[in-house]
């Protein structure tokens, strides 16, 4: 008997339209704290907040290396978003999609646990997965490792007791798909919400291109069955 595949869901642009209003409410909240926190000035604050996340794929990383900032407190106040339900929206089909998939299913993701349960709830999408691991699942030896970092995806690989070869991986982001590929993963690049995307390293790919460490490309929810 084929054994049934474990599936690993990106959160933001992936089960969702974050660009349509996530991401720009969690990037305003962010430059705001750091020109409270840092005080700086709101250009400097945007230009650390865009840069940190450009070196370290999280700007959590790089205020907490450089201006030893208090992770929690940084993910409690830049994720608050009061009246983020009300901007989000998915369909029926997308749910019907990801409860007819054969195997577990678990949502991965660089957001903290309480904006995710928040997004998947408001979406109505919580009881289609068995579990969430968010950034705070990320912490190994004292430090913050959210995607793409190797080191956590073989930990949590561990955690879930699951061969790499069954796991696949469905992102929006390529480099967090790439360093999955080198552990030995399958990756699907979702790809439904990158032409109106103006967030994000994928910002400007020539989205008809497959890199060859993605093994599939879709644009729905629905053409996971078809893999």
């Amino acid at each position: 008997m084929k054994p049934t595949p474990v599936w690993l869901f990106d959160l933001d642009n992936t089960l969702h339209d974050a660009s349509r209003a996530a991401f720009g409410m969690i990037d305003r909240a962010m430059t705001d704290y750091i020109v409270r926190e840092l005080g700086v000035s709101r250009e400097q604050a945007d230009f650390l907040r865009r840069d940190y996340w450009r070196r370290y794929g999280a700007t959590l990383l790089g205020l907490v290396r450089h201006h030893q900032v208090n992770a929690p407190h940084f993910l409690k106040h830049t994720h608050a978003l009061p009246g983020l339900e009300d901007e989000l929206h998915t369909h029926a089909h997308d749910r019907a999609a990801l409860r007819q998939l054969p195997g577990r299913k678990y949502v991965l993701t660089n957001a903290p646990a309480a904006y995710a349960h928040r997004v998947l709830d408001a979406l109505g999408l919580a009881d289609c997965f068995d579990d969430v691991l968010c950034i705070e699942d990320m912490c190994m030896f004292g430090q913050y490792r959210p995607k793409p970092d190797a080191r956590m995806l073989r930990h949590v690989l561990a955690r879930l007791k699951v061969p790499a070869h069954r796991c696949i991986l469905v992102e929006d982001t390529l480099a967090h798909q790439k360093s999955a590929r080198g552990l030995g993963m399958k990756t699907v690049w979702m790809q439904r919400y990158m032409r109106r995307n103006s967030h994000g390293p994928e910002v400007g790919v020539y989205v008809r291109r497959r890199p060859c460490y993605v093994h599939a490309r879709i644009r729905s929810l629905q053409k996971l069955r078809e893999l």
